[in-house]
């Protein structure tokens, strides 16, 4: 079935691309799938319009369909009218909604992971009338093969006439996140189709028993050669584009006296006595996550845990400096916390700022109104934010500098959050700044993202061959050693 638009619109996009984005359409263009693993900040969403374009003007689709996380539809739908003479048609709807959807004539589609899934039987019905190009953005969404929702894309895979993935961070946390990313465009091909077998052969060491004479990072390094055949790459590094410089500096400071008590038992104990109300309760964190995560919720703000902690947090002093630095050079500021409570108490303890709050339980629209205000209202010096509701999908350029108050053990919070700031439209040098409480958590933290970075770079083909070689190994194996060995673990 091709659709018969009663004015056809130009097909023509608005705006030039740079060269780097010229290149990876005419890499893809032809493939019957690809994957676009451009590091953040690249313009990504740029050349997924672009080859949309080429394949409708080509006569290579019908339509295409553009699969975002939720709080990006509106986002993409703004880029496709800016960048292209498209007008998207939303799914987002009931079943009904979307199937009048559905049949009435649209070149392009944006929706989101969770409506794909709840209406495959529609949307599989669907390809079966049309030829339909699919572009999944933030693929890392479907990481996890034994999810509901990976399966759903896995097996409406083969009826896309073309298959496209987009990802800054492809390997989100762990070598094996490529799989189940890879097996939607192949079925199994480049990667093999047992996740088990290769989660086996690339997986990072888990402990200090793990095989001595394995070499990891020859592990790591063949996963690229078995993508460069369907994948393109570029980092801020090749691209040939002229970023201003991004400077990452470490502030260690002392936990606050009571702070420090408070972390000192969930260290030593696994629990504390919290105060409720008039009720004094124990807090029992003996299970491994549960006690990391006090960890970090301690050597960030105690009263994460416990309603009854009143002083001020280690962290905040050094946090409140840099804010006031930062007002008086002229720039604005995101600060980053893994916490939606953080997120309101910053945002109540630094409103002299103008500060803006961004969470995940806020609305869409409240997190749209506040990024806006933050984006075009002078006094609003500072936009804090958890990297899950705001790190993904977002140009927050008008910010030249990052805190982050806490990070989690995650490697894509981490760099799709810092890269909010330093990506094309920034005119001005980047400073990114960690916080980190000496002789806690966040130190295990600091060393286990890097080791995590490490990897990626490795499996993404950011290292060049030669570069995995027993040195890397011995440094990866000893790095995660000691990040097991620490109290924390």
């Amino acid at each position: 079935m091709a659709f018969n638009l009663r004015r056809p619109p130009s097909l023509r996009t608005r705006h030039d691309a740079y060269p780097y984005q010229l290149d990876a359409v005419r890499a893809v263009q032809e493939r019957p799938y690809a994957a676009l693993f451009h590091e953040q900040g690249l313009g990504k969403t740029k050349i997924g319009i672009d080859l949309i374009l080429v394949w409708l003007s080509h006569d290579r689709v019908d339509t295409a369909f553009v699969v975002t996380k939720k709080s990006l539809v509106d986002n993409w739908a703004a880029e496709l009218v800016r960048h292209s003479h498209l007008t998207p048609r939303i799914l987002a709807g009931s079943r009904r909604q979307n199937a009048i959807a559905l049949n009435s004539p649209a070149l392009v589609y944006v929706t989101n992971y969770e409506t794909i899934a709840v209406n495959a039987s529609l949307i599989g019905d669907f390809l079966l009338t049309c030829r339909v190009a699919v572009l999944l953005d933030e693929s890392q969404k479907i990481k996890n093969p034994d999810s509901g929702l990976a399966q759903h894309f896995h097996t409406l895979a083969p009826r896309f006439a073309r298959r496209v993935i987009m990802t800054g961070t492809p390997v989100a946390n762990r070598p094996y996140d490529l799989w189940s990313q890879v097996k939607f465009l192949d079925g199994g091909t480049a990667l093999g189709d047992s996740f088990q077998a290769f989660k086996a052969a690339v997986d990072l060491p888990g402990d200090r028993s793990a095989d001595t004479e394995r070499d990891y990072g020859r592990d790591l390094e063949r996963i690229w050669p078995r993508l460069r055949p369907f994948s393109v790459r570029e980092t801020k590094a090749t691209a040939g584009i002229d970023l201003p410089k991004k400077s990452i500096v470490s502030h260690f400071v002392e936990l606050e006296d009571e702070q420090a008590e408070i972390y000192g038992k969930y260290r030593d104990q696994m629990s504390h006595f919290v105060t409720d109300g008039h009720l004094r309760i124990v807090d029992d964190a003996a299970s491994l996550l549960k006690r990391l995560l006090r960890l970090v919720q301690c050597a960030s703000n105690p009263a994460l845990v416990d309603p009854g902690y009143r002083a001020s947090p280690g962290k905040y002093t050094k946090l409140l400096t840099l804010c006031r630095a930062a007002e008086s050079d002229g720039a604005k500021v995101v600060v980053w916390t893994s916490f939606v409570e953080n997120v309101n108490w910053l945002t109540r303890e630094l409103r002299a700022f103008g500060a803006q709050p961004v969470h995940g339980a806020m609305t869409i629209v409240e997190r749209n109104a506040s990024l806006h205000r933050f984006k075009s209202v002078e006094h609003c010096r500072l936009l804090v934010a958890t990297p899950g509701s705001a790190k993904e999908g977002h140009t927050l350029t008008v910010a030249n500098q990052a805190i982050f108050y806490d990070r989690s053990f995650s490697l894509d919070d981490y760099l799709q959050a810092q890269d909010r700031i330093h990506r094309i439209t920034q005119t001005e040098p980047c400073v990114v700044h960690n916080l980190l409480a000496r002789d806690t958590i966040d130190e295990w933290i600091d060393v286990l993202l890097s080791a995590k970075y490490h990897a990626a770079q490795l499996a993404q083909g950011d290292i060049l061959p030669g570069a995995g070689d027993a040195k890397f190994t011995d440094t990866l194996r000893s790095a995660l050693e000691g990040v097991l060995s620490r109290d924390a673990a």
